[in-house]
């Protein structure tokens, strides 16, 4: 009897639950945020961070808010389109490849938790405000995190690969 080719699994295939565990996460948690607290009301947890609520319209840092609603479904569609780049170049990557897929992985969740909102609501909850008086951070939320440790994990994968040292 032939013996059947041994293939490597991809990255697709060992991280779809972790992506759709954090996606779920990230709505979760807006879900609540927008359930417990009223618009811009802010709960103080360390003398540096609030809990709060506020619809981001915009992009990162609420880039093109306020623009008379065409960027909701600009935005939608760069986020689908991303998405299904992401999913391709997941079910590509081995799972050997560790940092890359993990950022990979990373990024896809945190883009669809951000296109799931901005599809369903028009806009994205931020949850996340840091400050240090008189400067305050943009508020974010878990999706955007997730974007920010994905594409960091990916210039950190481009160095290791750099080096020879990439896994």
């Amino acid at each position: 009897m032939p013996s059947e080719p041994l293939t490597t699994p991809s990255a697709w295939q060992r991280l779809w639950p972790w992506v759709l565990g954090l996606w779920l996460l990230d709505l979760a948690i807006k879900y609540w945020v927008s359930g417990q607290f009223i618009y811009a009301e802010r709960f103080n947890v360390l003398p540096i961070f609030d809990l709060t609520l506020v619809h981001n319209t915009g992009a990162a840092f609420s880039f093109l808010a306020g623009q008379g609603g065409w960027q909701r479904w600009f935005f939608s569609f760069v986020g689908l389109a991303v998405g299904v780049w992401l999913v391709r170049w997941l079910r590509q990557t081995p799972v050997s490849q560790r940092v890359l897929a993990y950022s990979l992985a990373a990024l896809l969740a945190g883009a669809l938790g951000n296109l799931t909102e901005r599809m369903l609501n028009g806009y994205v909850v931020d949850y996340l405000l840091f400050y240090w008086p008189p400067y305050y951070f943009p508020a974010f939320n878990l999706a955007d995190m997730l974007i920010f440790l994905g594409a960091s994990g990916m210039l950190v994968d481009m160095w290791l690969d750099a080096k020879g040292t990439s896994k």
